[in-house]
């Protein structure tokens, strides 16, 4: 046996392995020494990375992904556009209508748009100017770009998916090349969407080439930073109708608790609720389709369907499906559309009484939809909770009652001690700002919701700016939503000022808007300086006005020209100072 030099004290062991190690190897043979060593060096090599051979890499390729968003929706879209093309070999750039300079469209070779329509046929509010621009005759030619649109709408409008269509057509005549044919979705989008993302992706997709990679590297938030679009059970803690008894509205405070923490909201976030359908309605449309012993798809129309819902798409299944002549002719002759007008799907089927199968009758409908209410908490102020502000919406047309399905459900069927379903919907267009920059708040009716929110954050870390509230309903002494709330924070310096509109209060009704002309002067210095406006209600009538209110105001306070004033405010916009979360 050879001699074995002992292991240095250096050697990277402690003192009772390195004894060890000096008995074995003191005691082995040179072979076994050999062995052992040979054995240890090919661990080592297996576990070493090959040797790598680079290869040019060939840069990703551009990808503009433009959306038009109002709800939200377009822009969750276009997020997913971007995590997908980065795996695919892109390099995606996501732009926002607010944001995009129409001038810029002619440096963009791959465009994917998702555009949102808005009420009857009109952009998204925050699209409108870059809107406005793409349509106008200034619009820049785009040869050599390759385009694709994904259009969101509800077939319950006349003009289903106008805005996507419009924006479609308009590149083809600006001279791009539509690499893929549009889509048009409704309220039931994410499958649809998903499957042509994925289509639209690979026809758009670079060729591939044997002898480079492509560099892309994935810098999107990791699925676990993300917000969760599983809904959560919330339990009603509370359930308080703000009104007076005397009052000829409902508007009803949720509060909900839930098991665990509450969602990570913020002000100016949502929730969506998900409702149940009216079980009278339910069983009146069974009872008129001969399917009121089907227990099942009873249980599906309360919670799944859309039962409210009639377009003249509808009408146009119920003829596939019946063939009934009369329906037909409604449609031959262009009278679908005027016969739907404040009807629902239980008038068609009691009206044109038919056997329908339970497929037959769930082909009719559509998944029924959450609503998003406006969340009116900070959780600085009220902790693992979530408050939300509904009115009710009642009605009567062509001899029949009816009601909002979310808003019913809430007043009438949800009570303190129930549960629901509902799921966070982030808004981040409409976020406080700096604690010291001032706020300027417009939010007649449940419009408020988010100011309450924003009022209760802004107390709870001592913001030092200014705020000033618009606020409007029907009666002072019937009407004023969290009345007591509004003092409080006068008195304790988190709200600065408070303007009321009641409007049936005095002979000649008195809006928001009426009361932003008055104080107008105060209004403009505000925002001269730095002040940020946000306006939330009504999109049909209530936020037009105010901004017309709020252009009238630059132009009389400052003398500027009609077209002046719009630039001011548009500038608002384009700066991101004039937010608004209408509906």
């Amino acid at each position: 046996m050879s001699a074995f030099a002992l292991l240095p004290h250096t050697a990277p062991f402690g003192d009772d392995d390195r004894i060890s190690l000096d008995r074995v190897l003191g005691a082995a043979s040179p072979i076994q020494r050999a062995w052992l060593a040979g054995f240890l060096a090919g661990i080592d090599a297996s576990q070493a990375p090959l040797p790598r051979v680079d290869t040019p890499a060939r840069p990703a390729e551009p990808l503009t992904i433009l959306f038009a968003s109002e709800s939200g929706n377009a822009e969750r879209l276009a997020q997913d556009v971007a995590k997908l093309a980065r795996k695919g070999g892109f390099k995606p750039k996501i732009v926002d209508f607010a944001d995009l300079d129409i001038a810029d469209l002619p440096k963009q070779s791959r465009l994917v748009v998702i555009a949102a329509t808005w009420g009857e046929g009109e952009p998204p509010s925050r699209a409108t100017r870059a809107y406005t621009d793409l349509m106008g005759p200034s619009a820049p030619r785009l040869e050599g770009a390759t385009y694709a649109v994904l259009a969101l709408g509800d077939t319950a409008y006349a003009e289903f998916c106008a805005v996507g269509k419009a924006i479609d057509a308009r590149l083809a005549e600006l001279g791009a090349v539509r690499a893929v044919d549009r889509i048009d979705c409704d309220l039931d989008f994410e499958a649809p969407a998903a499957a042509w993302i994925k289509s639209t992706l690979e026809t758009f997709a670079p060729a591939q080439e044997s002898s480079g990679n492509v560099v892309s590297v994935d810098f999107s938030p990791r699925a676990g930073s993300e917000i969760s679009r599983e809904p959560l059970t919330a339990e009603i803690t509370e359930h308080v109708n703000l009104n007076s008894s005397r009052s000829d509205k409902e508007t009803v405070h949720l509060a909900l608790g839930f098991d665990g923490a509450a969602p990570p909201y913020e002000p100016g976030d949502a929730l969506e609720l998900f409702p149940e359908n009216d079980p009278v309605l339910v069983d009146a449309v069974l009872a008129a389709t001969g399917l009121h012993t089907d227990e099942a798809l009873r249980a599906a129309l309360m919670t799944e369907r859309d039962i409210t819902t009639l377009s003249v798409k509808t009408l146009e299944t119920f003829v596939a499906e019946t063939g009934h002549a009369e329906v037909r002719k409604f449609l031959d002759e262009g009278q679908a559309r005027s016969w739907i007008d404040g009807r629902q799907l239980v008038d068609l089927v009691e009206t044109f009484p038919v056997p329908l199968t339970a497929q037959q009758l769930s082909a009719l409908t559509r998944p029924l939809p959450p609503r998003a209410y406006s969340i009116a908490s900070s959780r600085k102020e009220v902790g693992d909770e979530a408050h939300l502000l509904v009115a009710a919406v009642r009605y009567e047309t062509h001899g029949r009652q009816r009601g909002g399905v979310a808003s019913t459900f809430v007043a009438d069927r949800l009570k303190s001690g129930a549960t629901t379903r509902v799921r966070l919907k982030p808004n981040k267009h409409f976020r406080l700002p700096e604690p010291s920059t001032d706020i300027i708040m417009i939010g007649p009716g449940t419009g408020v919701a988010p100011f309450r929110a924003f009022v209760q954050e802004r107390n709870a870390i001592g913001a030092s700016g200014k705020s000033w509230l618009f606020f409007g309903d029907r009666r002072y002494t019937h009407d004023f939503l969290y009345q007591l709330e509004w003092q409080d924070a006068l008195k304790n310096g988190s709200l600065t000022q408070i303007d009321l509109a009641f409007s049936r209060d005095t002979p000649n009704k008195v809006y928001v808007q009426h009361r932003l002309w008055e104080q107008r002067h105060d209004l403009i210095e505000w925002l001269d300086n730095g002040a940020q406006l946000y306006v939330c209600g009504d999109a049909k009538a209530m936020a037009k006005d105010v901004r017309a209110a709020i252009v009238a105001a630059y132009r009389d306070v400052k003398a500027l020209s009609p077209e002046a004033a719009e630039l001011a405010v548009a500038e608002l916009e384009r700066g991101r100072r004039y937010h608004q979360d209408v509906y």
